[in-house]
């Protein structure tokens, strides 16, 4: 037995089983508990109030809070008290699970699973891996039960935030009715519910039929994100302002189109990794919606033709293609464009020339004040337009972002060509395996760029095509202050709709810079070039 400064006798065997967490706890609130000795084995963290009980639960993640319950007896009522909810299977796994799922990977990223002992990774990897999903999804099933019937003996409490990240299995019905439970009675305004299928396969998770709660017209849910499961009604939450879907299974485009109609209050739309069965177009007609902001990223529809979206402020199109029907989206000032045509064919170009013009994907867009755009693929694959335009009169920043080095990099001009408001270009080659293609046949212009001021070059190698846009810059904007290019950097996005270059250290030498200079710099030219 071991004394302490307090007065107090502490056990060996009581130090060794209190956890760090809780100790610390313990022995900082030591002044609230009464000053008394304790008898040998007394629970002394349950002399603790409440809301430090609570603080301590609040911080821990899944795995740990599961445990709490062993600890004191104290410590079974406590979760139904916490303003927020955030359950995750994933903090239950255990590290080796990861290590196992990694070796699994491994095994064939490098195509060596033939040469894996045989009936090893059916009958002993893949096993235990599936033990240790299935004692992780048993370990929080027990706990939402504990949550729910601790919450059927008492009064009803109330809940802000509910997140639930689960396995899918066959018995997840006190998932489902803890989330109808958090909706109907305790009123979640955040709820984010995201169902996993076990590691190598590809189930989802289906609500009951009467969706996600049973009485939609007493709902609070402002925010909500559904994962991994097929998409419920949402007609009836009124109060709904964000909600993002993330890989949804095949679903008709009417249920996509849907969510832009029924849900009215709607102002923040995200689909990540959604899929449309039969390879369907989305189309959204929707003139009463509210949506300020819509993301599509990596989802597998034909095409997403935008009709009416009034109120549209943000669109980020990422890895989709989305389509305007007309030029009636006022309101839309911040655009991020991703798009990559993986295929390299002799007359590709030629052949679809027509599909691939500028007009085609920024005609409809002429409020757009911020883009960031990013065109990839083994061969450019965007041409001049026939009748080139002001597509972009109120652009005031621009990112070109990705710019393949096989490509001809100076296919930007087309860009500042049709943006003459334009006061920010910045632009990030990428280096790539692929060889260099046809260059573009520029014509001369006569036409002169008084609003940009800032050029910057990421990824400068004082390449031919590049030596071109430079001085072509510096000769067209009349304006221009500050020509930067940067060997080492790249640009780094804040948001989906602002970005910064980011830059590796860099020294020129001086014939890097003597050279450069010569090809660049026009004797009568005032623009400031810095090298980084």
């Amino acid at each position: 037995m071991a004394r302490r400064g307090t007065g107090r006798l502490l056990h060996p065997a009581d130090r060794r089983r209190r956890p760090p967490l809780l100790l610390l706890a313990a022995r900082s609130c030591k002044d609230l508990l009464p000053r008394r000795r304790e008898r040998r084995g007394e629970d002394r963290i349950s002399a603790l109030s409440d809301d430090l009980l609570l603080l301590i639960l609040h911080r821990l993640d899944t795995r740990a809070a599961l445990g709490t319950g062993s600890l004191s007896r104290r410590w079974a009522h406590l979760p139904r008290e916490l303003p927020a909810l955030d359950l995750r299977v994933s903090d239950i796994l255990p590290p080796l699970y990861q290590r196992l799922v990694l070796f699994q990977r491994d095994i064939y990223s490098k195509g060596t699973d033939v040469q894996y002992r045989i009936g090893a990774m059916n009958g002993e990897l893949m096993p235990n891996i599936r033990r240790y999903e299935r004692r992780a999804m048993r370990a929080l099933t027990r706990y939402v039960k504990i949550v729910l019937e601790a919450d059927a003996l008492r009064a009803r409490r109330k809940l802000s935030k509910l997140k639930l990240e689960f396995f899918i299995t066959p018995n997840t019905a006190c998932i489902n009715q803890l989330i109808a439970k958090s909706i109907d009675v305790w009123g979640v305004n955040d709820l984010e519910a995201v169902a996993k299928p076990f590691y190598w396969q590809r189930d989802v998770h289906e609500f009951p039929s009467h969706g996600l709660c049973k009485d939609t017209r007493v709902s609070c849910l402002q925010r909500l994100k559904l994962g991994g499961c097929v998409l419920p009604p949402l007609h009836g939450f009124n109060a709904l302002t964000m909600l993002v879907l993330q890989d949804i299974p095949d679903s008709p485009a009417a249920a996509y189109e849907a969510v832009f109609t029924l849900c009215t209050k709607l102002q923040v739309l995200h689909l990540n990794s959604c899929r449309c069965s039969g390879d369907m177009v989305v189309v959204v007609d929707a003139p009463s919606s509210e949506i300020r902001e819509l993301v599509v990223s990596q989802c597998r529809f034909r095409s997403m033709w935008l009709r009416a979206l009034p109120s549209l402020e943000s669109l980020a199109s990422l890895d989709t293609r989305v389509l305007f029907e007309s030029a009636s989206f006022s309101c839309l000032r911040h655009w991020n464009i991703s798009r990559d045509i993986g295929v390299a064919l002799e007359g590709f170009r030629q052949f679809l020339a027509e599909y691939l013009e500028l007009d085609l994907f920024l005609g409809c867009t002429p409020g757009i004040t911020n883009l960031i755009l990013r065109f990839t693929g083994p061969d450019r694959w965007i041409v001049p337009s026939t009748s080139p335009s002001f597509l972009l009169p109120n652009l005031r920043k621009l990112l070109v972002a990705e710019l393949p080095s096989s490509w001809d990099v100076s296919w930007p001009r087309l860009l500042l060509e049709t943006a003459p408001s334009l006061e920010t270009l910045h632009i990030h080659i990428a280096p790539c395996s692929e060889k260099p293609g046809d260059e573009i046949p520029w014509e001369p212009t006569m036409l002169r760029h008084h609003h940009l001021k800032e050029f910057v070059m990421a990824g400068f190698d004082a390449a031919e095509r590049q030596i071109y846009l430079v001085k072509f810059v510096m000769n067209l904007c009349t304006a221009l202050r500050n020509v930067i290019m940067l060997k080492n950097a790249h640009a780094e996005e804040k948001g989906l709709w602002d970005w910064e270059m980011v830059m590796q250290q860099h020294s020129w030498t001086d014939e890097e810079k003597d050279s450069t200079l010569k090809q660049i710099m026009d004797s009568s030219s005032s623009t400031e070039l810095i090298f980084g």
